[in-house]
């Protein structure tokens, strides 16, 4: 699966786009660099039922930013996506 395919799918799961839970997050002080991907998951999971591999895609998001590696971009592996910078603002706005 995609990094950008998790990110949908956790829009399918909660009802909420990505940037609305970095939001709720940084809302949390969750972006802080001392916060570690276990307490943020553990919100995740008991606000919006994420489980692990979901919710470390928006770990990520919400330390780092939409930027992922290249690496995978163009690429024919199982995570490939089609850009290193994610959509955050939801299925329906993406460009095509």
């Amino acid at each position: 699966m995609s990094f950008q395919a998790y990110l949908d799918a956790i829009e399918d799961n909660t009802g909420l786009t990505p940037r609305q839970l970095v939001e709720q997050a940084k809302e949390r002080g969750f972006d802080d660099e001392q916060v570690k991907a276990g307490e943020i998951l553990a919100w995740l999971q008991a606000d919006h039922g994420l489980g692990r591999g979901h919710g470390m895609a928006l770990v990520h998001v919400i330390k780092k930013g939409p930027q992922i590696d290249a690496k995978h971009v163009g690429s024919t592996g199982t995570h490939r996506d089609e850009s290193d910078t994610l959509w955050l603002d939801g299925k329906a706005t993406k460009p095509a």
